[in-house]
């Protein structure tokens, strides 16, 4: 029998390592400078995308088979609540009607410009990010569907954060509750605006530099300000949960609970914000569905990297 050698004469393992380190180090500074991985990452997503459905099916499966096999009690039962909730929203749907009928002859009285909807598609999580230190979910729409950068995303419950990637068939939504993740918001109370940012949690948020002095409490309910142009107004984003002022401090620490149910939804909308010179025309075409122009339009509000302005020039 051959004796193995003690001591191997191949190439050190150092090398191989040195050798991966610096492709993937090449790989990061193309995706950070060059725009055209931007393309490539939205290639390899699309080989991705059956794989992310595939993984989903077993949980659609699940809640069809919860459902099918429900007994009776539980399905009266949940039948006796949702005709309740159907009189609550009927109740409020005729205040509601009442309120926007009088809303607009005031805005009229005053000239002021009418609001228009704000067109929207729907979308459901495909997967969640399993990072603990980032906040993410893929859902299963694209830019076929209209989806562009910076779209914003909401729930039955609230703002739930915005798209950052999009591919042919799916599209990555950065969560309100991210630490990278900030928006400006104002008190739905008395209209004092502030920053919100995310805590790195999903049950928490901070406001960021609140004096003092300012008029905020436990409860007040902070929405969307419009003011950056992303997201549009009068949004549920959170609702204030502590105050604490320190003494000898000019900011008071501030924390909120979002309103989206960001780890139990599975279904969302994606916004369609017109830009605010081109608030005038038209959003629906005739058919009802989500016209071009609009789509176009709202696209140009995704952000512009410096690399695309030198390539167009």
């Amino acid at each position: 029998m051959p004796i193995k050698p003690l001591f191997s004469h191949a190439s050190l393992p150092g090398y191989r390592l040195f050798f991966c380190v610096l492709a993937a180090s090449a790989l990061m500074f193309a995706d950070h400078r060059f725009t055209r991985m931007e393309d490539v990452r939205a290639q390899m997503t699309m080989v991705v995308a059956p794989v992310q459905w595939v993984v989903s099916v077993p949980s659609d499966l699940l809640n069809w088979g919860a459902l099918a096999l429900s007994d009776q009690q539980a399905l009266v039962d949940e039948n006796r609540r949702l005709r309740e909730q159907i009189l609550t929203l009927s109740h409020r749907g005729q205040r509601m009607a009442n309120l926007t009928a009088e809303n607009s002859e005031l805005r009229e009285l005053l000239k002021a410009g009418e609001r228009r909807e704000i067109p929207y598609i729907t979308a459901e999580l495909l997967s969640l990010d399993n990072d603990p230190f980032s906040h993410q979910m893929v859902i299963d729409r694209g830019h076929r569907n209209g989806a562009y950068v910076g779209q914003p995303v909401i729930d039955a419950s609230g703002l739930v954060g915005q798209v950052t990637a999009v591919s042919a068939y799916s599209s990555r939504v950065l969560l309100l509750a991210d630490a990278s993740h900030a928006l400006p918001v104002q008190i739905n109370r008395n209209g004092l605006r502030f920053i919100v940012q995310g805590a790195g949690r999903y049950g928490s948020v901070n406001v960021l530099h609140v004096p003092d002095t300012a008029d905020i409490r436990e409860g007040d309910l902070l929405t969307t300000s419009g003011l950056a142009g992303r997201f549009p107004p009068g949004y549920p984003v959170a609702r204030v949960t502590e105050v604490y002022h320190d003494p000898g401090q000019p900011f008071a620490r501030v924390s909120a609970e979002p309103t989206a149910q960001l780890q139990r939804a599975r279904h969302f909308l994606l916004l369609f914000p017109p830009p605010r010179e081109e608030v005038d025309d038209p959003i629906w075409d005739e058919s009802m569905d989500i016209s071009a122009k609009a789509i176009h339009a709202a696209q140009r509000l995704a952000p512009v990297e410096p690399s695309d302005v030198e390539e167009e020039r």
